[in-house]
C-alpha cells in the first residue's frame, strides 16, 4: 500500500540506500586524440603495469586507462638486477609509505611481446570502455619499429607509447633515451611508426635534455599524435657512510645512475608539460611525474596536459587511490561553479582563526598589549581568555559563532577540457614579470608560536628584515623586507605569515652607488 501510495518500489532483495551528492554526478571523462577516457587517471608504463593481471585489477578499481610496461622484440629481451627500486632520500628520515621519491634501475618488461599482445587482446575484450596503450621500445631500426608497432596494433591496442626515454640500461643498448635525446632520431622513428600503423601514438620524452620542447616538436613533425612528459630524472640516490651505494648489486656492490620518480620531480615535470603546451598549443600531452592527488593532477591539467599517468603514488599505497583521485577532481571542478568561492585556493575554503569552532579573542584587543604563546606568557593568555569568557557569560553575551555558509552553484560546472591549459596565461619569461609591484611579509602575532624560525632564515639566508624580541620572542618585520618569502616558506603555522602588497616604493640596496643608471 505504501509503495503504491508514493510510487516507490522496494526491491525484493534488501539493499542499502545509495549515498551520493551532486559532486558524484560531475563528469570527468575526457577525449584526446580521438580516444574517450572514462577519467583522466591511468597507470604509467612502470611497475603498476608489470603484468596483465595487475592492469585488470586496476581497471576493476576504477582507473580510466593504462599504459603497459614497455616491451620489445625477443632479440632485445632483458633480465633485471636486484635490488633495483629504493626509497628516495629527498624525504629525509621518513620510512614506510608516503615517500616523496623513489629511485629505480629497473629495465623494461622481462615478458615477451607475444605475452603482451595476447594480454592486450584479452584486456580489450573484457574492458572495451577503458583505454589501453601499448608501450614499445626498439633500437634505431626502421624494420624493428615497424614490426613491433604493427604487432601491438593487430593485438587491439587503442594507441601506442614509444618509449624514447628510459634513463638507464637501455641507453647503453642504443635504445630509450639514446634515441630520445636527438630530435632527428625522434622525428624519424615517429615517421616510421606513422607509416606503419593507423592508431594514435605518443612519444614518451626524457627530461634529461637541454630543451624538451625541441624533442616534442620533432615528435609532432614526425606524425606523433601527442607526447608523454616526462620519464624519470637520471640520478644517483645516495651513498652510505662507508662510500658504498644504494641500491648495490652483487658482491661487488656496484650501482649505476637510475631514474628518480615521485613528488621530488613534480616541478621538473610541470615545467616540461607547460613549456610544451605553450610552444605547441592543442598538441595532446600525457603528464607523468609526481601526480599523487586530485589537486596535483589538476595542476598538470592547468599546465596543458589532457590525461595523467601515475606510478610512485601507487607504489606508496595501492590501486585504491583512484577513488580519492576521482572524487577529489569531481569536487575541485564542482567548487569552480560556486561564485562565492571565486578567490578560493586549495583543497578547502579558508576558515577564520578559531578554536574548535569558536572565535579566538585577540589578546591585544583585550588588554592593550601583545603576548607571546610560550612559558609564563602562555599561562597569562589562557587566564585572560578564561576571564573574558566568564565576563561574557555574566553579561549573557554568548560567543558569536561564525555563520555557516550554504553555497549554491550558479555557474556551469567545468569539464576537463575547460580547465586544460588554464594556467598557461600566467607562465612566461622572466622579462614578463613586474618588478614594480612588490610584496612584504605580514606576521599574525596571535597565531605565532614564537619558534623564531622566520627570524633565523631571514637573518642567515635572507635580508635581516625580521627583529626578534629576546624576552617575548615576538618577531617584527621591518622596512628592510624585500618580499623574498623565505619566512613564509619555513613557517610551521599555516596562514601565520602572509605576503601583502608593499605600500612604499621598493629601493634595492646596491651596496655601492651605481656607476651607470639603468
Amino acid at each position: 500500500f505504501l509503495q503504491s501510495l508514493y510510487g516507490v518500489a522496494v526491491p525484493t532483495v534488501p539493499e542499502l540506500p545509495l549515498f551520493y551528492t551532486p559532486i558524484d554526478l560531475v563528469d570527468i571523462s575526457v577525449e584526446m586524440a580521438g580516444l574517450k577516457f572514462p577519467n583522466p587517471f591511468g597507470l604509467a608504463s612502470a611497475t603498476p603495469a608489470t603484468s596483465s593481471s595487475m592492469i585488470r585489477r586496476a581497471f576493476e578499481a576504477g582507473w580510466g586507462f593504462a599504459v603497459t610496461k614497455t616491451f620489445s622484440l625477443d632479440k632485445d629481451i632483458v633480465t633485471n638486477v636486484s635490488p633495483r627500486i629504493v626509497r628516495g632520500t629527498t624525504s629525509g628520515p621518513l620510512y614506510g609509505p608516503g615517500q616523496g621519491s623513489f629511485l629505480n634501475i629497473e629495465l623494461i618488461s622481462e615478458k615477451t611481446a607475444a605475452y603482451w599482445c595476447k594480454s592486450i587482446t584479452e584486456l580489450k575484450a573484457d574492458f572495451p570502455n577503458h583505454v589501453l596503450i601499448a608501450s614499445i621500445m626498439c633500437s634505431y631500426n626502421r624494420e624493428d619499429w615497424t614490426e613491433l608497432s604493427k604487432m601491438a596494433e593487430v593485438a587491439g591496442a587503442d594507441a601506442l607509447e614509444l618509449n624514447l626515454s628510459c634513463p638507464h640500461g637501455m641507453g647503453e643498448r642504443g635504445m630509450g633515451l639514446a634515441c630520445g635525446q636527438d630530435p632527428e632520431l625522434v622525428r624519424n622513428i615517429c615517421r616510421w611508426v606513422r607509416q606503419a600503423v593507423q592508431i594514435p601514438f605518443f612519444a614518451k620524452l626524457t627530461p634529461n635534455v637541454t630543451d624538451i620542447v625541441k624533442i616534442a616538436m620533432a615528435a609532432q613533425e614526425g606524425g606523433a599524435d601527442g607526447v608523454t612528459a616526462t620519464n624519470t630524472v637520471s640520478g644517483l640516490m645516495g651513498l652510505k657512510a662507508d662510500s658504498t651505494p644504494w641500491p648495490a648489486v652483487g658482491r661487488g656492490l656496484r650501482t649505476t645512475y637510475g631514474g628518480m620518480s615521485g613528488n621530488a620531480i613534480r616541478p621538473i615535470a610541470l615545467r616540461a608539460v607547460s613549456a610544451i603546451a605553450r610552444a605547441l598549443p592543442g598538441f595532446p600531452i600525457l603528464a607523468t611525474g609526481g601526480i599523487d592527488s586530485a589537486e596535483t593532477g589538476l595542476q598538470f591539467l592547468h599546465s596543458g596536459a589532457s590525461v595523467l599517468q601515475v606510478c610512485s603514488a601507487i607504489q606508496n599505497q595501492d590501486f585504491t587511490v583512484i577513488d580519492d583521485y576521482c572524487t577529489g577532481l569531481q569536487a575541485l571542478l564542482y567548487l569552480k561553479s560556486i561564485e562565492e568561492l571565486e578567490d578560493w585556493n586549495g583543497q578547502s575554503p579558508a576558515t577564520m582563526c578559531h578554536q574548535k569552532g569558536k572565535p579566538v579573542p585577540r589578546i591585544a584587543d583585550l588588554m592593550g598589549k601583545k603576548l607571546p604563546s610560550f612559558g609564563p606568557y602562555l599561562e597569562q593568555r589562557r587566564k585572560i581568555i578564561a576571564e573574558n569568557k566568564i565576563k561574557l557569560k555574566a553579561q549573557n553575551m554568548a560567543a558569536v559563532l561564525p555563520e555557516k555558509m550554504h553555497f549554491i552553484p550558479k555557474k556551469p560546472i567545468p569539464a576537463i577540457k575547460d580547465v586544460i591549459g588554464k594556467a598557461l596565461q600566467y607562465i612566461g619569461t622572466y622579462g614578463d614579470l613586474c618588478n614594480m609591484e612588490q610584496v612584504v611579509a605580514l606576521i599574525d602575532e596571535e597565531m605565532c608560536i614564537n619558534c623564531g624560525k622566520c627570524y633565523m632564515t631571514c637573518n642567515d639566508s635572507g635580508y635581516q628584515a625580521i627583529q626578534f624580541d629576546p624576552n617575548t620572542h615576538l618577531p617584527t618585520v621591518t622596512d628592510s623586507c624585500t618580499g623574498c618569502t623565505l619566512c613564509l616558506s619555513v613557517c610551521p603555522v599555516i596562514d601565520c605569515i602572509r605576503m601583502v602588497s608593499r605600500t612604499t616604493p621598493y629601493e634595492p640596496k646596491r651596496g655601492l652607488p651605481l656607476a651607470v643608471n639603468p
